[in-house]
């Protein structure tokens, strides 16, 4: 069999060279400078949360830097599966981050049985946003001064100590519940909608205590009608220095806090995650942004890409057991 060969006309080699220019020339506009247009931070909540409040925050500060318009995107929804899930389905194309919490990024993965979404492959972590502490608190009338005093009532009197949350699978019920698992002590979980009333659950005497966020204690607590007894973070917060620690309450080191991520397509280029997050981390570091934000009770953190990805999959191992452990489960 003699061998086919083409013979390409000196015509048809100028259009090929052509189209190859052309091809590259496509290539590069692609990779080209970023951003060119509109950056949406997606934030799985309603207008005013805290994740909501500190997008807002940060995307008026890093705005200029980037020379783009950065515009806040609520889809709230499914306990913030539904815009988290939707930020994990998108392209990555560095135009659509994510402002997401515990819940849709670690807790979620054991509550639901059917969740839509894997936020440990299908987002990738750009950077810790901040952090906001819970404060376990009594009634100032209830006789418990401290949180050892809290443990050994509840030790005494197993049963008959309720709690409030503000829901199934929330942060201030899985960190009593590890409280709990600690101590080798039971007390009743009571759900409510919401940290205000949760709060007033306490304050009525339904419930014996409470271990929320501190922009909800804390008012309480200056008006003396409530006793913190201490703070859920490893170290005092510098928004309430005189709440000791649990540790320093002299109960094992127990960690748990309200923590706002900010998040990625998993296929987003590497250079844009590191661009976000160095411009991020510049604007957590101003003292107007730091101002802001502790107006709400929240700590700038702040940090690496790894930084963030081992502390998720370390929440996500600690947490695990004590969701099982609880029982808590959510559709």
């Amino acid at each position: 069999m003699i061998p086919f060969r083409f013979a390409a006309s000196p015509a048809l080699a100028c259009c090929a060279a052509a189209l190859l220019l052309a091809c590259a020339g496509s290539a590069l506009a692609q990779s080209g400078p970023w951003p060119t247009r509109t950056i949406r931070f997606v934030i799985p909540y309603a207008a005013g949360s805290s994740p909501d409040v500190f997008a807002r925050i940060v995307a008026e500060k890093i705005a200029p830097r980037l020379g783009q318009a950065v515009i806040v995107d609520n889809r709230a929804g499914a306990g913030g599966n539904t815009g988290t899930g939707a930020v994990a389905k998108s392209p990555g194309d560095g135009y659509t981050f994510l402002v997401s919490t515990n819940g849709p990024l670690v807790y979620n993965t054991v509550l639901y049985k059917k969740l839509g979404y894997d936020p440990f492959t299908e987002l990738r972590p750009v950077v810790m946003g901040g952090a906001q502490a819970n404060v376990c608190a009594v009634r100032a009338d209830s006789g418990i001064n401290s949180l050892g005093d809290l443990v050994k009532a509840m030790k005494a009197h197993p049963g008959q100590y309720n709690f409030s949350s503000t829901g199934v699978g929330s942060l201030s019920q899985l960190g009593v519940e590890l409280l709990k698992a600690k101590t080798d002590t039971y007390a009743v979980h009571i759900p409510y909608a919401s940290s205000p009333l949760a709060v007033l659950a306490l304050l009525q005497g339904d419930v014996q205590f409470a271990c929320v966020p501190a922009i909800a204690v804390m008012p309480q607590v200056k008006s003396g009608k409530l006793r913190p007894l201490a703070v859920s973070t490893a170290k005092r917060s510098a928004l309430t220095p005189e709440i000791p620690t649990m540790k320093e309450a002299g109960l094992p080191e127990i960690e748990n806090m309200a923590w706002m991520a900010v998040m990625a397509p998993a296929s987003t280029p590497t250079e844009i995650v590191e661009r976000m997050n160095q411009e991020i981390n510049a604007a957590l570091a101003l003292p107007d942004v730091k101002e802001k934000l502790a107006s709400q009770f929240m700590e700038p953190v702040g940090g690496s890409v790894e930084e963030l990805r081992g502390f998720m999959r370390k929440e996500l191992t600690v947490m695990t057991p004590i969701i099982k452990r609880s029982g808590a489960t959510a559709e």
